[in-house]
């Protein structure tokens, strides 16, 4: 009989946990599939466009050609006006006429366009040209976003989980460590004592009259009358609580007889999962010192690895681009020179984003306890005080 259940115990241990982690795997894998469509949907419209010289280009060569051919053999006495007009004409011009589009816009420089559309980080160095492409990001961002956020908001509630966990984990090993130190001989078994008497509690597995009760219990008459209408109470209220609870359906335990009740019971559960969503970000508790220094840490890592591939930065400036990146501001002002690296970045990105995301909720709780206390301070400033006049 053992052998027998124990491969359907094993089943259905299995479908538990593909049950339970099948919500945070559909919002996962539906934002990859939406990248992957948005990334093979620009670099077919913006990767196949005709490149036209306009009026404003062929402008701008002929003032290039013109300020070339003004500029004499003594270098020295034009330098300085040669530089402004050249730097005034290069503000002036529009990067797209230096840029080839299937270069730019191959399958992975559109995808990682359309990871910094719907991340909210937006670098400029990429942008849709054609009007097309512009109505298609402006939709593409509409759906996208709200995508993103939501993944964050769920896959952060599993970082809350293992943050708080752990924090409690380690305030529990903390405080039996100075426990132990401070506890020593009798005092610690006769503390453990009085709680084993204050944790056990009388149950009555089954109803019975107060006559019952009042004959079962004739070793009370010994005790004081107080303590022995205290534990008589406690009797009623248990037999009370036995009653009321409502009968347990035996049918509906036995899952595996009846499939139906199988497959409604697992979609409930997975309704249940998306209820939850959230939640465990909005109960977590954990000091904001910590945060920061894990927001440190992990910044900390990823500018250290960035410089391997990005020949062009140093750790400071990676630590910049990670910190502006995961922030979501992103100026553009920092260029990565090979995205397809990027890609396989941006699982890091998508996590530190979460972090970050944590980190501020926190910092948004503390700011919201400060203004209370702050506003109540000051109302009870401003509130009259009381007079007491004589009789």
């Amino acid at each position: 009989m053992a052998t027998t259940s124990q491969p359907l115990r094993h089943k259905m241990t299995c479908k538990k946990i593909f049950w339970a982690v099948f919500p945070h795997a559909c919002f996962i894998l539906s934002l990859v599939i939406y990248a992957f469509l948005g990334a093979l949907m620009f670099s077919h419209i913006e990767g196949n466009r005709e490149v036209t010289l306009s009026q404003d280009y062929r402008t701008f060569l002929q003032n290039l050609t013109y300020l070339a051919r003004k500029l004499s053999d003594n270098v020295t006495e034009n330098e300085k006006m040669f530089k402004n007009d050249i730097h005034e004409l290069f503000n002036k011009a529009d990067p797209v006429w230096f840029i080839s589009p299937e270069d730019r816009w191959n399958f992975f420089g559109a995808l990682f366009f359309c990871c910094t559309v719907f991340t909210t980080v937006g670098y400029g160095n990429t942008y849709p040209v054609t009007r097309t492409g512009k109505y298609l990001c402006m939709l593409y961002a509409l759906f996208g976003i709200p995508l993103m956020f939501l993944v964050l908001t769920d896959m952060g509630d599993i970082l809350a989980t293992v943050l708080s966990k752990s924090y409690n984990e380690f305030r529990k090993v903390q405080s039996k460590i100075q426990a132990s130190k401070l506890c020593c001989g009798s005092p610690c078994s006769k503390r453990n004592e009085l709680k084993s008497r204050a944790q056990s509690k009388p149950v009555i597995n089954e109803p019975l009259t107060i006559t019952e009760l009042l004959r079962s219990q004739s070793g009370m008459k010994r005790r004081p009358v107080k303590y022995r209408n205290v534990e008589l109470f406690e009797m009623l209220i248990a037999r009370e609580n036995e009653n009321t609870q409502p009968a347990r359906n035996k049918s509906m335990d036995r899952w595996s007889s009846c499939p139906e009740l199988a497959r409604g019971k697992e979609v409930s559960r997975v309704i249940e999962n998306f209820d939850k969503i959230g939640k465990e970000l909005e109960k977590l508790d954990v000091p904001i010192v910590l945060m920061v220094l894990v927001i440190f840490v992990y910044i900390s890592c990823a500018a250290a690895i960035l410089p391997k591939w990005e020949r062009n930065m140093d750790f400071q400036e990676a630590f910049y681009f990670c910190f502006i990146t995961l922030t979501t501001i992103g100026f553009g002002d920092t260029k990565l020179e090979h995205p397809k690296f990027f890609l396989f970045f941006s699982l890091y990105i998508m996590i530190g984003m979460e972090i970050v995301f944590i980190a501020f909720k926190l910092g948004q709780d503390r700011l919201i306890v400060l203004y209370k206390k702050v506003i109540s301070f000051c109302a009870e400033k401003k509130m009259p005080s009381k007079k007491i006049y004589p009789k």
